[in-house]
């Protein structure tokens, strides 16, 4: 996962822990997942109406 192995990922976790405290993670995780949910909807409805504009031609 691009380029990254245990050890670095281990780091960053610990940062994080760090920086945001063990409380606020799971709420950063929480949002981060509507996020990407959110915008992954976007882009398939982009899809959906860009290839039903092109059905109508």
């Amino acid at each position: 996962m691009f380029g990254l192995g245990w050890p670095e990922l281990g780091v960053i976790a610990i940062v994080a822990v760090l920086i945001f405290g063990p409380k606020k993670i799971p709420e950063l995780g929480k949002v981060l997942g509507k996020s990407l949910r959110g915008f992954q909807e976007e882009l398939k409805n982009h899809h959906d109406e860009t290839n039903s504009e092109e059905e109508r031609k």
